[in-house]
């Protein structure tokens, strides 16, 4: 989700050492643990009255769906030319190719009509 690596970690965990110092980063840890349960608790129970208030039809609602980038895989790219929807191991090519470079010290076409 945030792609943070170890040697980023490290760095976070420092700086919280100077700047909260030892004696209160245990407070600060566990009200920051507590927050995240809470806000973890609310997400949860937004997701279940979500689903509560549009009813059976919706039984299946997957709250991610709701993503445009998912919606446009799963509804509009899906078995279209061996598409598959799997986008993040895969390269994007749509086909363009760069022009050629022109020589060096060539002017570039130009048309006067073109505006």
């Amino acid at each position: 989700m945030f792609n943070i690596g170890p040697l980023e970690i490290a760095v976070i965990a420092i700086v919280a050492i100077l700047v909260f110092g030892p004696d209160r980063l245990p407070e600060f840890v566990r009200t920051a643990a507590k927050l995240l349960g809470q806000v973890r608790g609310m997400v949860s129970k937004a997701q279940n009255d979500l689903r509560e208030e549009l009813g059976p039809e919706f039984a299946d609602l997957d709250v991610r769906d709701l993503n445009p980038r998912s919606f446009v895989r799963k509804h509009l790219l899906d078995g279209i030319d061996g598409i598959d929807g799997d986008f993040d191991d895969k390269p994007v090519s749509n086909g363009y190719t760069a022009p050629e470079r022109l020589p060096a010290g060539t002017r570039a076409p130009f048309d006067p009509e073109a505006t």
